[in-house]
């Protein structure tokens, strides 16, 4: 199971209007991948500008957000395989996964 997480400070903008996507190529330039066999797996604090997150997964996942490292568990918000979300979120937010069925 790998997680892939991009940071975005900015959210793209079309014809004026704000988009629910990342502006590109991110200013933040910062991405992690996470991985986990079963136990709830923590990622690194997200950049002090960062305001949105795109999260994409290989595998049905189990995730949750918090403002100090968070434990994952298989009844936090389930993302079925090969999905792509975002999420906006607080600079210094942490995100954890674990595998889910």
């Amino acid at each position: 199971m790998a997680v892939y997480i991009r940071e975005y400070a900015d959210m793209a903008v079309a014809y004026g209007k704000a988009m629910p996507v990342g502006s590109e190529p991110s200013a933040l330039a910062a991405d992690q991948k996470l991985t986990n066999s079963g136990t709830s797996a923590p990622s690194a604090a997200f950049n002090a500008n960062t305001n949105l997150v795109c999260v994409h997964t290989d595998a049905i996942i189990s995730i949750v957000f918090g403002v100090t490292v968070p434990t994952a568990t298989t009844g936090h918000l389930r993302m079925a395989a090969d999905t792509t979300m975002f999420f906006g979120v607080r600079p210094g937010t942490y995100l954890a996964v674990i595998t889910n069925t």
